[in-house]
């Protein structure tokens, strides 16, 4: 007889996982199981046999073909697994049929994908966000479940053909949603504000984007000296994080960590965090991280162009950077500086090297964004000069014959917002964005580049 305390253990023990790949042209090798892999264990399960396939297209019923699903069977009672992970999208149909032949669970890509999601969600927000993409997904494989169960039937007085427990699911499915995405879009309309205000305030945002695992929260980590929680695993990093960054030359911009991409991402996922990868589609520039360790790295990089491209934030302008060089063995910084801004830089958060190369490089790309300004002070607003002084570079500085400041600044936007938002500023202030004339007015009586007092 099977002790308690046996099946406490074996309930503690991870799910026994077989991975499935199945190739449309050439044949399958043991690479293509690795991201797989990662998933599976990063889901918590534990993977115990691969197994490989190659069709020229799906079959309809098993998506595998019956003779290979006899064979995925075989290696599912030799190794006592509990689940099957098919690495790409399966109807309904094919799943509940593969199951039946395989005699345990079978789940697809997505499907796992969602399952990491809801496990590394912490914020309500997150889990909100989860929940909407799971139902979303599970709408469209009710028939898995309620084919077999007959119409329902009422009392007395209530009896007639009814509706069936798939419409009845379908239905308590579709108000669940619709609550979901009610409640999703208050909170992103408070992210909104909160989006909008720092608009106001002029304060430029960077986002870190790039493929899951390519250690974006350990160089965010690294950058604004944070410790948000990072592991060698995928999507370790779901809910966005912000901190302010002071970069050298520049002043404040605020550091935005984001959720990994991956290749497969569920369309029903990228719908569900729309308010999230709204931060990524706001932001002034954008962090582009790879893993320079890994061989497939550019193919991974075509993957993040199609989410960017998906919620429109493929034209922002970009740095690109290659971290865990100290993992490839290359040399950290500038990679081929010739191609301008298409160069990469490579780093590495673990051990902090090109960091120096990457701050100044992101306050050289925002500094970019500064424009020539002409402001002219009455004589009585020498706090407010200071002020100027202590924010921008003064290019030059004229006085009138009036005694009115004429300066010329460069200034970006955060700066020009900070500027406005002091209590002694007034717009009539501003003379023109663009520079002093070559030939000064008459009235003007000296010149002065010398420092406030």
């Amino acid at each position: 007889m099977t002790s308690p305390t046996d099946i406490s253990s074996h309930l503690d023990q991870p799910e026994r996982a077989v991975l499935v790949h199945q190739s449309l042209n050439g044949r399958v090798v043991d690479a293509h199981f690795d991201e797989l892999r990662g998933l599976a264990e990063s889901a918590g399960g534990r993977v115990v046999t691969c197994i490989g396939a190659t069709r020229r297209a799906p079959e309809a019923g098993t998506y595998v073909g019956r003779g290979k699903a006899r064979e995925i069977a075989e290696a599912v009672s030799a190794h006592c697994a509990d689940l099957v992970i098919v690495d790409q999208p399966i109807s309904p149909v094919q799943e509940r049929n593969l199951e039946k032949i395989v005699c345990c669970r079978v789940i697809d890509r997505t499907r796992l994908i969602l399952d990491i999601f809801a496990l590394r969600a912490q914020t309500h927000e997150g889990k909100l966000q989860v929940e909407l993409a799971q139902l979303r997904h599970l709408s469209t494989r009710l028939v898995r479940g309620w084919t077999h169960l007959e119409r329902q039937r009422g009392g007395i007085g209530l009896r007639g053909p009814g509706e069936t427990q798939l419409e009845t699911d379908r239905r308590l499915l579709g108000a669940r949603i619709r609550h979901l995405q009610s409640r999703l879009s208050k909170v992103g309309l408070q992210r909104g504000l909160r989006r909008n205000r720092r608009s106001r305030e002029r304060v430029p945002t960077v986002a870190i984007v790039g493929y899951t695992n390519a250690g974006k929260t350990s160089l965010f980590n690294k950058l604004v000296d944070a410790n948000s929680y990072s592991a060698d695993q995928l999507f370790a990093t779901l809910d966005p994080t912000m901190r302010r960054l002071e970069l050298p030359g520049y002043g404040s911009v605020v550091l935005s960590d984001t959720v990994g991409f991956i290749k497969g991402l569920p369309h029903a996922l990228v719908q569900a965090f729309r308010s999230t990868l709204e931060e990524v589609s706001s932001a002034d520039l954008l962090l582009r991280v790879a893993d320079d360790s890994q061989p497939d790295a550019r193919e991974q990089e075509s993957e993040v162009d199609n989410v960017l491209e998906e919620i429109g934030a493929l034209q922002i302008p970009v740095i690109i950077v290659r971290n865990k060089c100290d993992l490839s063995g290359r040399a950290a910084g500038v990679v081929d500086s010739s191609l301008g801004e298409k160069s990469a830089i490579r780093v590495s958060a673990q051990t902090g090297e090109g960091l120096d190369v990457l701050r100044s490089r992101l306050g050289m790309r925002l500094a970019m964004a500064r424009q020539p300004c002409v402001l002219k002070l009455p004589a009585s607003q020498g706090r407010l000069r200071a002020r100027i002084y202590a924010l921008t570079a003064v290019d030059e500085e004229l006085i009138t014959e009036r005694g009115e400041m004429l300066i010329q600044v460069s200034a970006d936007p955060a700066t020009i917002g900070q500027i406005e938002k002091d209590p002694d500023f007034d717009q009539s202030y501003w003379v023109e964005r663009g520079p002093i004339p070559v030939d000064p007015p008459a009235c003007v009586k000296e010149t002065s580049t010398r420092s406030p007092a």
